[in-house]
């Protein structure tokens, strides 16, 4: 059911896939060992997540702003690479994950770099 209080950042098509995406790696730390709660899982979680509030934060901003928030989405998503490497090189998700995560993070980036480029030629 889609609530009746909406926001506009909520159309964005990058903020959907950063929440799917974000969604996707909270199922698979959820099969990490014990552990990791509070170190790899701990990280990628927080990194994953991170990647749908910078967009919804820096949505109501000027585009400058919004750039800002848009480059911390962006490094978010290169935290995650290594986050899904290390999660691979130690057994916890499997190669075809590995490539997965590196899929969904590829087109996220993407994504933000031509949003900013957007913004960017938006604001001259």
């Amino acid at each position: 059911m889609k609530s009746r209080y909406h926001f506009k950042f909520e159309d964005l098509i990058i903020y959907n896939k950063a929440i799917d995406f974000g969604e996707s790696v909270n199922d698979q730390i959820n099969a990490f060992p014990k552990e990791e709660t509070y170190r790899l899982a701990s990280q990628f979680i927080r990194a994953a997540d991170s990647l749908a509030l910078n967009i919804a934060e820096g949505s109501s901003s000027s585009n400058a702003q919004f750039n800002r928030y848009l480059q911390m989405a962006w490094d978010s998503a290169h935290e995650c690479i290594v986050c899904s490497t290390k999660a691979k090189l130690r057994g916890f998700i499997t190669e075809e994950q590995d490539e997965k995560n590196r899929a969904d993070i590829t087109e996220l980036s993407k994504m933000i770099t031509s949003f900013k480029k957007h913004l960017m030629l938006k604001s001259k």
